[in-house]
């Protein structure tokens, strides 16, 4: 019989509720043995009949650890009646009673077996993480329970809960459970027996080089060691690097003497995460991820140091993944991390953060469902039947934006196809899944990979593509900024040319297997022996699902170029072209700029995909986008791809230093120029429209375009603005641009255009009819009433104007007038010295009122000539 705990208070509660309820939550405390007890409850009371209890855990460490330890408490062998399954690794049999499971793994099972034959009870255990797969799975559940399984058993349980939302989302059924259930949702809490917890916070004044997270977790035990402080260490730390730090920081302190030093996190062989729940004759101290914080109880824990970190999944839209960014962690987090503290006897726990800062951070964290790329989930809902996913039975929303993203995505791969017969643009659009995306869904990756797995089998390079898939699912294989000597020794052992990145690691990898995974081998060449090892697994379990669909997983003599296609069908929207050959410079789709990585091996094609977008700090401080594991690309690849995706464009344009139309065919894919070539001759109306603009905009002039053609179109102009009953056409700017282009016809350089005569072609737009009316009534020259002839100038802004010398004037009284007599031109009078002395439209006036006194004027100045 296992140890009393806290959950067995309400054992009775529970399972009186449980007889008439279908759904359930359970609130009990971190540490009262809900994870390991409820199903053995369920079973223990006849609750299960004959069928299973799958409890679902968000992580995969803790469903292995859990089913294990259940296995131990009944005395039965792990995979009998106690069993679990993870991505890769299935432990259960159709004999299993309790199965621990993680969620993405039963929401694929609901596909398989959508009425989940064999299944009494769904448990879905520490809920308020909020994951992904958890959220989604629920929501199933309660369709599936109410459509067809009324029988089933739901129960949602977590140690912190938002009991009253929860509780109204559980107790809507949409079709009520027969009788004898209640359609109520039952809520059970455990009050549980934990310990008081001291909370400690690193208060100090901020420093300019503060020491790492982990020199400061070695320092809290240093001295709660000296303090003679009792019992077990738990110290929480984001990842294995730091994990690996902080033990490394507690080997070099004299006060971990004695102690047993264990990690604990995902990445470990399962003999190691076993170690650190182990109980030892000396005292212990375990650093681990927050895999520690729920579900796994480590015994004796007196004191917790908490980093306040952990690596939350978030969705890099630049990456176009969900990657794990180090993020402090919530208040609701940190108080499950301090109650590990208080499990048997009170404790301690002491946070590496002020309290100001504390107070500062979130309450809880934000739902997965709102901030992970949802790609993945899409299809597996897109696989049940569920078109409009706007309507799903969402616990919180996503942002539509974000499920717009992932139908986008899905689209593009070929996943989901749009639903026939809808509206052109229907809100919100509809998509289902096509053969393709059924396909993609045998393997448990990022539909990106699956797509290519799927391309790689058609292509003939299964093997390679299986192990790029399971290169990238990891951190990077090949550490960076290695000594000159460990490049020079991976170019002697690996080569120097290789077609992609992708077989750059290919080859190390294979080099350091041959070898053995040995850490000399793996520290000779650079090699991440961690990463390596881990490699190997993902590796042989993608080949496994590869030979269940029947592929060829044998090597095989497809040449190198058929990973690159496979790489681009998973990454269309990652293809990249370089900007010029001297830099690092690419130009990605939807306008984007990029620097290739400087390590990368890919050099001198001009397009290329990338299956790693990374944002890096530069030296300058700025941020640079960098592309890493670059494939070339052909662009016959891409119309094979994504034939409705390719416009063809010519674009003419005009050199400047050679003062010709030049031309060039484009090829783009989305917004990028995939190939482009000079087309000679270019288009003949392009051409003229072009040299059009640059004799419009002044950049080259015509030197028949004179003065007297810009006179003639302005008199034209200026009749058929004060005599529109002539019904004259003006001359406007587009007439003008019509003319040019005229003159500019079958041509393609200035000099083919530059002599030629523009003047009949401006003529030619009036009629000989026309012209006449032109010449009559806005003439060129008009007569003075002694004689003389003058040239008239016309204005766009003003009446026309005629400038003549005062001399010449003598005898007219009477202004001349034009357009049938309507206007009379303004008469610009000169001095003997052509210099402007009066401007008038009434000579009559002028020589009556102004003439006496400029005479007077100007007969001093200018003596010798004649004054009437």
């Amino acid at each position: 019989m296992p140890e009393p705990l806290p959950i067995y208070e309400v054992e009775a509660e529970l399972v009186d509720r449980l007889r008439h309820h279908r759904r359930l939550i359970l609130s009990a405390p971190t540490g009262s043995g809900k994870s390991t007890q409820v199903p053995q409850i369920l079973l223990r009371h006849g609750l299960l009949g004959e069928g299973q209890a799958i409890l679902l855990q968000p992580r995969r460490l803790a469903a292995r650890l859990l089913a294990a330890r259940v296995a131990a408490e009944l005395g039965c062998p792990l995979g009998r009646e106690v069993g679990y399954t993870i991505r890769f690794d299935n432990t259960s049999t159709p004999r299993t009673r309790i199965r621990y499971v993680t969620e993405g793994i039963l929401l694929r099972q609901m596909l398989d077996e959508p009425d989940l034959p064999g299944v009494t009870a769904l448990i879905f255990d520490e809920f308020h993480e909020r994951h992904l797969y958890g959220d989604v799975t629920l929501a199933r559940a309660l369709e599936l329970q109410e459509q067809s399984r009324p029988d089933l058993l739901i129960l949602v349980m977590s140690a912190t809960l938002d009991l009253p939302r929860l509780r109204d989302y559980l107790g809507q059924w949409r079709r009520p459970p027969p009788p004898p259930w209640s359609p109520d949702c039952a809520v059970v809490e455990a009050s549980g027996r934990l310990y008081p917890v001291e909370i400690h916070h690193w208060e100090e004044p901020p420093r300019r080089n503060p020491p790492p997270v982990w020199e400061k977790a070695a320092e809290a035990f240093a001295r709660y060691v000296a303090n003679g402080g009792p019992g077990d260490v738990l110290i929480f730390m984001p990842g294995a690097y730091e994990i690996h730090q902080t033990l490394r920081a507690l080997e070099r302190r004299p006060e971990s003497a004695g102690f047993v030093l264990l990690p604990l996190h995902g990445e470990l062989p399962p003999t190691q995460q076993d170690a650190a729940l182990r109980r030892y004759d000396r005292r212990k101290v375990v650093v681990a991820t927050n895999v520690a914080e729920t579900s796994l109880t480590i015994d004796g824990v007196r004191l917790v140091i908490d980093s306040g970190l952990a690596r939350i999944p978030r969705y890099d839209p630049v990456r176009g993944l969900n990657t794990l960014w180090i993020e402090p962690i919530s208040r609701a987090s940190a108080e499950q991390r301090a109650g590990r503290a208080g499990r048997t006897a009170p404790g301690i726990c002491i946070r590496l953060w002020s309290r100001q800062e504390h107070a500062a951070r979130p309450e809880r964290e934000l739902p997965e469902l709102q901030r992970l790329d949802l790609s993945e989930v899409v299809l597996l809902l897109k696989a049940a039947g569920i078109e409009d996913l706007t309507g799903f039975r969402w616990l919180d929303p996503p942002d539509p934006r974000a499920l717009a993203r992932a139908e986008q995505l899905l689209l593009e791969l070929g996943a989901l196809e749009p639903v026939p017969d809808t509206p052109a643009e229907p809100e919100p659009p509809r998509t289902r899944i096509t053969a393709l995306g059924r396909q993609m869904l045998a393997f448990p990756v990022h539909p990106r990979y699956a797509r290519m797995l799927l391309e790689a089998a058609r292509l003939g390079c299964v093997r390679d593509a299986c192990l790029a898939a399971a290169l990238t699912q990891g951190r990077e294989l090949l550490l960076r900024g290695v000594p000159r000597e460990i490049q020079d020794l991976r170019e002697d052992l690996l080569g120097s040319r290789f077609a992609t990145d992708f077989h750059r690691a290919i080859q190390a990898w294979d080099y350091v297997c041959q070898q053995g995974f040995s850490p000399e081998a793996c520290d000779r060449l650079g090699i991440n022996r961690r990463t390596a090892l881990q490699v190997a697994d993902l590796f042989e379990q993608f080949l496994q699902i590869a030979r269940r669909q029947g592929w060829n997983t044998e090597e095989s003599s497809a040449p190198p170029a058929a990973l690159a296609r496979a790489i681009l069908s998973a990454f269309p929207d990652h293809l990249a072209r370089r900007i010029d050959s001297g830099t690092l410079r690419c130009q990605l789709t939807g306008g984007r700029r990029a620097v290739l990585d400087p390590e990368t091996v890919v050099r001198d094609s001009p397009l290329l995909v990338a299956a790693e977008i990374r944002e890096i700090q530069n030296s300058n401080g700025q941020t640079e986008t960098v592309l890493s594991l670059v494939c070339p690309v052909e662009p016959c690849w891409i119309t094979e791809l994504h034939p409705h995706e390719l416009q063809t464009t010519t674009e003419c344009f005009f050199d400047p230093a050679t003062r010709r139309v030049e031309a060039r065919q484009e090829i783009r894919f989305r917004d990028l120029t995939v190939t482009q070539r000079r087309v000679d001759p270019p288009p003949t109306e392009q051409a003229a429209r072009i040299l059009a603009t640059e004799i419009l905009a002044g950049r080259l002039t015509l030197p028949s375009w004179t003065d007297t053609v810009e006179q003639w179109i302005a008199r034209l102009n200026f009749l058929a603005r004060t005599c529109p009953e002539l019904q004259l056409p003006p001359f406007t700017d587009q007439a003008r641009r019509s003319v040019t282009e005229t003159l500019c016809h079958g041509a393609f350089t200035y000099k083919e255009i530059k002599d030629r005569d523009v003047a009949p072609l401006v003529r030619a737009w009036l009629s000989a009819h026309q012209q006449t009316l032109l010449e009559q009534h806005a003439p060129e020259r008009v007569r003075l009433a002694n004689g003389r002839t003058v040239r008239v100038r016309y204005r766009q802004d003003g009446p026309p104007l005629i400038s003549v010398r005062i001399q010449e004037l003598f005898g007219v009284t009477e202004t001349p007038r034009v357009a049938m007599g309507r206007v009379p031109v303004v008469v610009q009078i000169l001095s003997p010295g052509m210099k402007p002395v009066q401007i008038t439209q009434d000579l009559a006036g002028f020589w009556r009122e102004h003439y006496p006194r400029l005479k007077q004027e100007l007969q001093r100045r200018y003596p010798k000539h004649e004054w009437r």
